[in-house]
Order: structure tokens, then C-alpha cells, then sequence
């Protein structure tokens, strides 16, 4: 499995566990900077490598009348004034190949889209930046064809890619986590992100927007961890109730401390079966 950097440290086997989180989307810059600064507070407690996570848009949204963030520019200047003030490595997600190249300047990761991860030019413009690709496995994928998005992304001569499951259509409104993705991913010779907070959606199962059980995240997550993941995704916000974006499925600041013990403790001995 290949090993790359990310800022000042590694994504891998053997390597410390990286966690994304961070709002789903940017509601504005006080908000943003605000959130970055507590969750590396809260991090940094935790032998844990932490990139900070938001959306300038979320463009997949059920409804027409929902928020979608302040778009690429303003967007990238609020990421940009987060980088710049904290010295963190983020990531955040693009939807055209236009805006890759724009994002890849001030973010350390590029994030496809489950629903676009078969959208040639999308990847193949997101790789020709050279920025770590994050790429979600699409809901109607099986982890064994995402050796056709690999191929795209290596295509290019990135080989920074990071494979990320995110839970499978089951039915109406409805996803279902396989833990054997892990490891098939892996086979595919890339580090593997399980996303707990997306895993945990019901998708549009409230009408004009997606429902979640949050309560759920923990479970996941630490199933993830045991089936050998070597990052998570978990979206959070200080205010689930308030978020803009995602607030039945963001899980909130004051769980993360207790909630990043147990997973630190429990990488650290699925680890140690790996010696």
C-alpha cells in the first residue's frame, strides 16, 4: 500500500490515524475560523493527525432552497485565512473541473464527490493538480470498481490518493456500511478513510432534505477502525441543531473528546496485530 505526506506527516500502514472534521459546509468566516480553533484544541490531546474539513459549496443538496456556502472564492479566502492563522492541512471538495485547480492552491487535499467519483474530467483535472485526491467511493459502486478511478488519478502520475467508503444505497432513503470494503480498497494499494457522518445519512429522508443517526457514528466508526481503516471522516459542529448543512448527521464538539479516546485506544491495538 503506498505511503505519502500530508503537510508534515504521513497517511498509511504503520502511520498514526488522520481524522477529518470540521462543519459540512462554510457558513461564514468568525464561524469557520471559530471551529478550526476548538477542534485543534480538542485534537490536541489526542495522538491523532487532524486535517480541518469544509465545503465552499455543497452542491448536491436536496432542495433548491437549501444552503449551499459562500461559493469557490470566497470560500478558498475563508480556508485560506484557517491555513494561514493555524497551519493546519485541509481538505475540501470540489464539483467541476474548473475549480481544481483553484483549490488545490490553498488546500492540501482535493475531495471527489461520491456521486461524481465516475465524472472523467472531474478526476482527472483534480489529479493534474498533484494535490492529495480524496475520493468517495459512490454510493452505487462496489469497492472493486474503484480500480477504474484509481486508473484515471495514476494516469496523470498522482499516485496521492486516498479511497474513502461512505456506506452503499440500500433501498429508498436508506445506506448500509460493508466493512470488507476496507480491506478490498486496500488491496487496490491506497490508504483507506471511512467516513462515519455520511455512512450515518438517511438520504432525502426528510423531503427537502437528508435525515441521520448520528447516534450511529461511534459504532461505525469504531468498526471501521477494527476492520483496518487508516483515516476517518467525521463532519462536526459545535451546534448540530444550527448547522447549516447536514445537522441530523454532523456530530457534535462537546462528544468529540470522549469519542477520539476510545478510537485512539482501539487503533492503537488493531495496530498492534500488524506489527
Amino acid at each position: 500500500m503506498h505511503t505519502f505526506s500530508i503537510k508534515n506527516f504521513k497517511v498509511g500502514p504503520k502511520q498514526k490515524l488522520a481524522v477529518m472534521s470540521g462543519p459540512c459546509v462554510i457558513e461564514n468566516k468568525d464561524h469557520t475560523l471559530q471551529c478550526a480553533r476548538q477542534l485543534v484544541k480538542i485534537f490536541n490531546d489526542f495522538d491523532l493527525n487532524f486535517i480541518f474539513k469544509a465545503s465552499f459549496d455543497k452542491a448536491n443538496r436536496s432542495s433548491i432552497d437549501s444552503y449551499r456556502g459562500p461559493g469557490l472564492e470566497e470560500g478558498l479566502d475563508i480556508l485560506k485565512s484557517v491555513k494561514d492563522e493555524l497551519d493546519i492541512p485541509i481538505v475540501t471538495d470540489v464539483h467541476t473541473p474548473e475549480q481544481a485547480k483553484a483549490a488545490a492552491e490553498i488546500c492540501d487535499i482535493i475531495q471527489i464527490p461520491a456521486f461524481l467519483c465516475r465524472q472523467t474530467d472531474l478526476v482527472v483535472a483534480c489529479a493534474q493538480t498533484n494535490a492529495v485526491i480524496n475520493v468517495k467511493k459512490g454510493q452505487f459502486l462496489a469497492p472493486w470498481d474503484m480500480s477504474q478511478v484509481i486508473s484515471k488519478i495514476e494516469g496523470t502520475g498522482n499516485k496521492k490518493i486516498i479511497l474513502v467508503d461512505r456506506g452503499t444505497s440500500f433501498g429508498y432513503n436508506n445506506l448500509v456500511s460493508d466493512m470488507r470494503a476496507i480491506p478490498i480498497m486496500q488491496n487496490l494499494g491506497y490508504p483507506v478513510c471511512y467516513d462515519a457522518s455520511h455512512s450515518v445519512q438517511l438520504p432525502g429522508g426528510l423531503g427537502t432534505s437528508s435525515g441521520g443517526q448520528r447516534e450511529f457514528i461511534p459504532t461505525l466508526a469504531k468498526s471501521a477502525i477494527a476492520a483496518g481503516a487508516n483515516l476517518l471522516f467525521i463532519e462536526s459542529h459545535p451546534n448540530p441543531e444550527n448547522a447549516l448543512s447536514d445537522k441530523a448527521s454532523v456530530f457534535p464538539f462537546k462528544d468529540l473528546p470522549k469519542f477520539l479516546s476510545e478510537i485512539e485506544k482501539l487503533y492503537n491495538v488493531v495496530q498492534s496485530f500488524n506489527v
